[in-house]
């Protein structure tokens, strides 16, 4: 539901809840028809109806929205994706305190990770948001948080409408703000820890002609160095929107993103790392000499006897992607009944993850070399939808096509024999000529989808929807390049895959059977494409070698899922309240095991049958004065394999076992207090423990995690107006945990080196205005 509402409607009461951090209220809005789905609204509601507003979200049915109000309690520059953490059942970590790391960072939606929900920017489809995003790219990377309107978290079944072909269940939909209609500027500064510092910048048009013609252009510039280690994370982004209203009900606007960003990464560790050199054991960079000697065997004296000491001793890994993105969205009222929306996208990306290898050595003798994975993606597409307002119905029917080109290609470059030269400087992106090519794959995808869905009001209080979408997904492709000597197979994977579904459907229902209380029903079937990417790197084609990926295309089957959910919300201006519980049962889950290094891994794809979930999530949010808020939220996920499996000739006892990464308790707390023109918040957050391996052999401890955050608004003074200054203190206990889990694959049984710490206590100071 659109933002703008709330101004026109609400009255000064209400406003007043909904900037004071977690406060609740009811409002009622009077709009013309228009459509909404169980999936998150990307306009009004059709009918005058209640909905919950609090400071953290707006709640409608099966969806979440997260405002400005409770995004602005974060620190500039936070990722997107950490906002949405404070949810009840998303889990985010990091192992940076603002969520930006993209190799060190993950999101989990009521048991499902990123790469199994639907995410979209202004209804362009970001895609799977893995670390090598081979069909889209990070929302990181997408947009400037600050230029966000508001994003809606789909925590039921998804929705028909979605151009999406990785969810399996619920969706995440983020909405850039307009243009303003007066002419202006606002800047913002942040300074932290580890020298830390984020410049924003935004310039707005205003109206430029009668009919509103209005745009913006911003940019933003983070720097900084890693809190263990050294190293440097370094981006920037440019975001640009042109808005162009159409009489009174329609418009038109295009928009464009660059971003640019080069980070350190942090390293990879073991639970054996963890127990024997502690937390901040890191990369040797910049010490070349102490990485050169280790890969000689010469370890330092307390890596003497350690097992893994040679992984232990990597150089240094960076992560450089290069975006673009760029749409025009049509929203057109053809007639008083019949609306035509439409987006045309295209998107690029440039992105080289680097490793320095002590397992190749370099031509001219040095014991190290730069290991280094191109990926690049290039995407075009479309969605078009008509939908037809008649008695009580809105019937809704759409398409949506993309064409993607993806290339990955691994190269080895030579590192500097000690004392004969500076060693490669992965920031730069000058590599030189690399002595080898280990290997190459590519991949082109084509994508088609086809929705219908009716939304039926037989009364005032109640909504039934009904629809389907039909999914066709063909990937082909593979191997464009094979070095023999390096991975000792004649021929790697190269061949064709197809994820079809003729009739997905969904059913909705919400009812608010009496003031104040409402409830709703959400079932649907999903199915999730084939994901695709590099050699040995957990996808279908990753495997050893053809025979094998020959055998696969005969066996394997897209992952598919019935997820069902129920819930209640009760909402006064006082309270808010709501009991969520759901089920899903998965068929054909698809699950990548790793072993060999994480230089030069060895993968296996398995389909390890059913996997059952269920789960509850329970929210309260109390207003007991003016001011104050407190808000309450606890979790509980129970996801279980179906069936026990044999790889490589072992049988693995799997069923039973929980699922690996996701805690099945979660507690998340805040309070927020505001007087006058000053405002203090704080939370707690607490994840339980977390499974490792497949078997449930390992894991890692639950933690505590604590924020504590105060603004000031000192006003307008001359030219500057809502001058405000925010400070920020991440992990105020400084607790010592385990964030990411699993970015190099998952152990079937024991240990491995895929897991990230997180960060310590870290501060951050923000000052801004408005021009």
């Amino acid at each position: 539901m659109r933002l703008v509402l709330f101004r026109l409607m609400a009255t000064a009461s209400t406003l007043s809840l909904l900037t004071g951090g977690a406060a609740a209220a009811t409002i009622r809005h009077h709009t013309p028809p228009r459509k909404t789905t169980g999936a998150p609204a990307t306009r009004p509601p059709p009918t005058a109806e209640t909905v919950a507003v609090t400071g953290l979200h707006v709640s409608h049915g099966s969806v979440r929205q997260m405002t400005q109000a409770s995004m602005e309690q974060f620190v500039a520059g936070t990722s997107p994706m950490k906002m949405l953490g404070q949810m009840p059942g998303i889990n985010f970590v990091s192992d940076d305190p603002l969520g930006n790391d993209s190799w060190g960072s993950s999101l989990y939606l009521r048991g499902f990770s990123q790469s199994q929900i639907g995410m979209t920017l202004d209804g362009v489809p970001l895609g799977s948001q893995e670390y090598y995003t081979y069909n889209g790219q990070s929302s990181s990377f997408a947009i400037a948080p600050d230029n966000i309107a508001y994003m809606s978290v789909s925590e039921g079944a998804g929705a028909v409408d979605m151009p999406a072909t990785t969810a399996l269940g619920g969706g995440i939909q983020m909405f850039s703000s307009d243009p303003k209609e007066k002419a202006g500027a606002k800047i913002s500064q942040m300074f932290g820890s580890n020298d830390s510092f984020r410049t924003f910048v935004r310039l707005d048009s205003g109206k430029l002609t009668p009919s509103g013609t209005r745009f913006y252009v911003s940019y933003a510039r983070s720097d900084g160095m890693k809190w263990k280690g050294d190293g440097e994370q370094f981006g920037q982004m440019v975001n640009a929107k042109v808005l162009q209203p159409i009489g009174h009900s329609s418009k038109l606007s295009a928009f464009f993103t660059w971003n640019d960003a080069t980070q350190f990464n942090y390293a990879d560790q073991s639970l054996a790392m963890i127990h024997a050199l502690g937390y901040h054991q890191d990369y040797y960079f910049p010490n070349y000499a102490k990485a050169y000697n280790a890969a000689n065997g010469q370890f330092d004296s307390g890596l003497a006897g350690f097992d893994d000491a040679i992984d232990v001793s990597y150089y240094e890994g960076v992560t450089h992607v290069s975006d673009y993105l760029g749409g025009l969205n049509l929203d057109l009222a053809l007639t008083d009944r019949l609306n035509w929306t439409s987006v045309v996208y295209g998107q690029s990306e440039h992105h080289y993850g680097t490793w320095t290898s002590p397992y190749t050595a370099s031509p001219n003798g040095a014991p190290l070399s730069d290991q280094i994975i191109f990926a690049q993606n290039q995407r075009y597409g479309f969605t078009s939808a008509l939908r037809y307002d008649i008695a009580h119905n809105s019937i809704e029917g759409g398409v949506w096509y993309e064409n993607n080109h993806y290339t990955i290609n691994e190269f080895q470059y030579a590192e500097p024999v000690l004392g004969e030269g500076a060693p490669i400087d992965p920031m730069s992106g000058n590599f030189g000529t690399p002595f080898q090519q280990n290997w190459g794959m590519g991949y082109n995808t084509n994508t088609f989808q086809f929705h219908l869905q009716d939304t039926y009001r037989p009364l005032p209080t109640l909504t039934l929807r009904a629809g389907f979408r039909s999914l066709l997904v063909t990937t082909a492709g593979g191997t464009t390049y094979n070095n023999i000597d390096y991975n000792g197979q004649a021929e790697l994977p190269n061949g064709s895959l197809t994820s079809s579904a003729a009739a997905l459907p969904h059913f909705n229902i919400e009812w608010r059977l009496l003031p104040h209380h409402e409830v709703y029903v959400d079932i649907a079937k999903n199915m999730r494409a084939y994901s695709y990417g590099g050699y040995q790197l957990g996808t279908a084609w990753g495997v050893s070698n053809q025979e094998t990926f020959r055998q696969l295309q005969k066996t394997i089957k897209p992952e598919t899922d019935w997820v069902y959910a129920i819930g209640y919300r009760y909402t006064t201006p006082r309270v808010v309240g709501s009991l969520n519980l759901y089920h899903a049962d998965f068929s054909n889950r698809l699950q990548s095991l790793a072993a060999g290094t994480i230089i030069q891994p060895v993968t296996t794809v398995l389909n390890v049958g059913s996997v059952s979930m269920y789960g509850a999530d329970i929210s309260l949010t109390v207003r007991p004065f003016h001011g104050l808020s407190l808000t309450n939220s606890f979790s509980y996920n129970h996801s279980v394999y179906g069936n026990n499996i044999n790889s490589q000739g072992t049988v693995y006892d799997l069923k039973g076992k929980y699922v690996v990464n996701y805690p099945q308790f979660m507690f998340k707390s805040n309070v927020t207090y505001q007087f006058h023109q000053a405002e203090v918040h704080f939370d707690a957050n607490y994840i339980s423990r977390r499974y490792f391996s497949y078997t449930n052999d390992t894991s890692v401890p639950g933690f505590w995690m604590t924020s504590l955050g105060a603004r000031y608004r000192f006003g307008d003074h001359g030219v500057l107006h809502n001058l405000t200054f925010d400070f920020n203190i991440y992990n105020l206990i400084n607790t010592s945990y385990i964030s990411q889990m699993g970015e190099n694959g998952n152990p079937m049984s024991g240990d491995y080196q895929s897991l990230l710490a997180g960060a310590p206590r870290q501060y951050f100071g923000t000052i801004s205005a408005e021009f």
